[in-house]
């Protein structure tokens, strides 16, 4: 008897063991499942920054780029302005030019045409204008 108390109390000793063995060899797995979990997590987070390096310095380069064009926009703006007004002023002063010129020569067509009515007037037997309706001689 005392063979079959030591049996059982060491069997159920046994059996504790090996679930004890056995638990161990759960949790090892689960935590070997864990850090590979983390590490993937930790190589998910370093690819993360590098993108984002990657992108500001891509958006920095932009941002440079866009500045550049601006200024090069603003610059041609002002010298098509300033063309612009240089070609406006000049047309406006040979217009102007023209303007006078045209009416010195008719005011000088107009002094002509005067003198001339003035002196076919005078020669009134002579040169005579007929005017419409009008006969000769009468």
């Amino acid at each position: 008897m005392i063979e079959s108390d030591a049996c059982s109390t060491i069997h159920p000793l046994a059996e504790m063991l090996v679930k004890k063995d056995h638990l161990e060899i759960i949790l090892e797995d689960i935590s070997s499942k864990f850090n590979l979990v983390l590490e993937g997590h930790e190589a998910l987070r370093s690819e993360i920054r590098e993108t984002r390096a990657e992108l500001n310095e891509k958006i920095d380069h932009n941002s440079f780029m866009i500045g550049v064009l601006n200024d090069k926009i603003d610059t041609v703006d002002r010298r098509l302005s300033d063309k612009i007004e240089a070609v406006e002023e000049k047309l406006s002063k040979r217009i102007d030019a023209v303007e006078e010129k045209l009416s010195n020569k008719i005011d000088g067509v107009a002094s002509d045409l005067s003198a001339h009515r003035a002196d076919t007037e005078a020669h009134h037997g002579v040169y005579r204008v007929k005017e419409e309706g009008e006969e000769f001689g009468k």
